[in-house]
């Protein structure tokens, strides 16, 4: 779709700009530590930015289909199995890594039987079972995509074990055989890395299994369909809005920003003896009543033919493509999701352009203050005897043995920042989250009521919360601690210094916040009354763990390259001032020993401010650059 692949040339022009400017950065020697964070931060942000859908409904919907349709018609045949009946067992991402080879992991459904979810297990290569796609052979390459479909009978107490079966749960009581067995998938999750140019440029798709499954993969439920920047809610034309329909409707989407519902399967009612009017009048009853039961206005919901579709593009037939209607399908989903993400994406890069420039500002700027004040010192030599040329020299070591002394005076702050940066680590501590889990753990399984489990549950979640905002407190107080000490030490020896690099933790109290609010919408009050839940709500607990964990783990990844840089643009005027000092002796030394023309020595440190005013131009139009390249309007205009 042009649409993405001119979203993957905005990327990849942002990324070209970032590389020439950090190439320039480098070459001004302007590139200290916290310089280089940033930087890398920046590029990394484009490198690995991703557009996630996905697609959400019953089995026998067309999800797959739709997906064919959308993304994958230019292929030339279809991508996703689809066929009558359950096609998609398990959660299945098509994505594309170049760490990896074009291939099918497969994660076993035994991994349900611990304590970790799916997300715990992205990085362990050896959990995953792995098949090679062959990109040349359409045959083998369709043998492996049915891995999806695969299912396997087990008995109840396994299937009980892995999270999918209680035998209180009346609305599981249909899922046992005759024959005592229990009908389960085979896989937990798949990811299908496939080297599709719409996936090359970011994209990501989610296809989830029947809605059944939503309520028993956390995975789900806490991370997968709310994260995604767009979630397509699909029903059937003929069978419209079921009970499950609206349960998960409510449950789990809802409307908002990126939610779209579609209608497919309208084929369905194109009845040959009736005429084009009257077929559209009953597709649009029936796109009323949709709307009107989930809460939404009529066009919000959007009728389409996935299989027509597909066909239609497929065999180049556009009439029939055009009855589809997935033209305003397509339209509706990329007008949203594309600008919502590339507004996303280009406020994170313009903070950290900001800081950029405001950083190489300051680094020139006090290099530049520097020059002015040698200079200033040498023309003021001019007619002066070697007496005055000798008391300047005592004066420099003088005022070197001073900046000295104050960088003795200075550890006594850095003492304190040390014993401040252990106690924050110590209040972000992910033992304490695992310590804090397994007696939540051990609560729930003495609890014989699904009502006892709350509190522990909640107890939990507040633990988290108090640790993340001591957290941010101490942020709060190391950055006043650091304030104080860059003011004042730069009105002691008459320095410019930027202010401390800002860090907040909000992000991660609201992730919190977000994930508690699932779990209170997945497990109220009412339900834990209605249904036993004692089996899901443990699963469902491992993943909220998983979560926790996550956002910690990602806090103390944020506080540790904080504490690394903190201190970087003050020692960075340490430096450049102790080497100023030991400049200015040195010249005036040998001016004293007429080793050295004093008129040659002033036109060499005017040529070098030209050269300086030159390099912060230089840097100033590469910045400028980075924020034209994110200001590209060529995409606004083509959505």
């Amino acid at each position: 779709m042009q649409d993405i692949q001119d979203y993957g040339a905005w990327r990849a022009s942002i990324a070209a700009a970032l590389e020439s400017y950090r190439a320039a950065l480098a070459g001004a020697d302007v590139s200290d530590a916290a310089t280089l964070q940033r930087m890398a931060q920046a590029a990394t942000r484009v490198r690995d930015d991703r557009l996630s859908v996905a697609f959400v409904a019953e089995f026998s919907r067309g999800k797959s289909e739709l997906i064919n349709a959308i993304f994958f018609a230019d292929y030339g045949q279809r991508i996703l199995p689809s066929a009558a009946g359950r096609t998609t067992m398990c959660p299945t991402e098509l994505l594309y890594d170049a760490a990896w080879a074009p291939c099918i992991r497969l994660l076993p459904i035994e991994t349900r039987a611990g304590q970790l979810s799916t997300s715990d297990y992205r990085d362990d290569a050896a959990a995953w079972t792995v098949l090679p796609l062959d990109l040349d052979a359409p045959d083998r390459m369709v043998d492996s995509f049915r891995q999806v479909s695969m299912t396997r009978r087990v008995p109840p107490e396994e299937a009980q074990r892995y999270g999918l079966y209680d035998p209180e749960d009346a609305a599981l009581a249909d899922a046992l055989g005759p024959d005592g067995l229990i009908e389960i998938s085979q896989w937990r999750h798949a990811i299908i890395n496939l080297p599709h140019p719409l996936l090359k440029q970011g994209l990501v798709i989610l296809d989830t299994p029947g809605l059944n499954a939503i309520g028993t993969e956390p995975e789900l439920t806490l991370n997968l369909i709310p994260n995604a920047h767009a979630v397509l809610f699909v029903l059937a034309a003929e069978t419209g809005v079921t009970r499950s329909d609206i349960e998960v409707w409510r449950t789990h989407i809802g409307a908002g920003p990126g939610r779209i519902v579609v209608l497919n399967k309208i084929d369905a009612m194109w009845d040959a003896l009736k005429s084009d009017a009257e077929n559209d009048a009953e597709i649009a009853r029936q796109q009323a009543g949709v709307a009107q039961q989930l809460g939404l206005a009529p066009e919000q919901v959007y009728p389409v033919s996935a299989h027509k579709a597909l066909v239609g593009r497929i065999q180049g037939d556009m009439a029939l493509f055009e009855r589809s209607r997935l033209g305003a399908l397509e339209a509706a989903l990329l007008h949203g999701l594309i600008p919502q993400k590339k507004a996303i994406l280009g406020s994170a890069l313009r903070d950290d352009l900001a800081a950029l420039d405001a950083a190489q500002a300051s680094a020139l700027a006090a290099r530049a203050r520097g020059l002015v004040e040698q200079m200033q010192e040498l023309k003021s030599l001019r007619g002066k005897n070697q007496n005055v040329l000798a008391h300047m020299m005592r004066r420099i070591e003088a005022e070197r043995k001073d900046f000295d002394a104050g960088l003795l005076r200075l550890q006594d702050a850095r003492m304190r920042f040390a014993g401040l940066s252990t106690e924050l680590y110590s209040t972000l501590d992910m033992d304490a989250v695992a310590r804090q889990a397994e007696t939540v753990r051990l609560a729930l399984q003495a609890s014989r009521f699904a009502t006892g489990m709350r509190a522990p549950v909640r107890a939990f979640f507040e633990n988290a919360r108090v640790s993340l905002e001591s957290a941010g407190e101490q942020v709060a107080e190391i950055g006043t601690l650091m304030e104080t000490l860059l003011r004042g030490f730069a009105a002691e020896h008459g320095l410019t210094l930027p202010p401390p690099v800002p860090l907040s933790l909000d992000r991660y109290v609201d992730e919190i916040a977000a994930v508690e609010a699932l779990y209170v919408k997945q497990f109220g009050t009412a339900i834990l009354f209605m249904t036993s839940r004692n089996t899901l709500l443990e699963r469902f607990f491992d993943s909220i763990v998983s979560s926790v964990r996550r956002t910690f783990r990602a806090a103390n990844a944020d506080v540790e390259a904080w504490l690394k840089v903190l201190m970087v643009p003050l020692e960075t005027q340490i430096r450049q001032h102790k080497e100023q000092l030991r400049h200015r002796l040195s010249s005036i030394q040998r001016i004293h020993d007429a080793t050295d023309s004093l008129e040659q020595k002033i036109a060499a440190f005017e040529s070098n401010q030209q050269e300086l005013e030159r390099q912060r131009q230089r840097l100033l139009a590469l910045n400028s650059a980075v924020v034209a390249a994110l200001d590209d309007t060529s995409l606004k205009e083509a959505a």
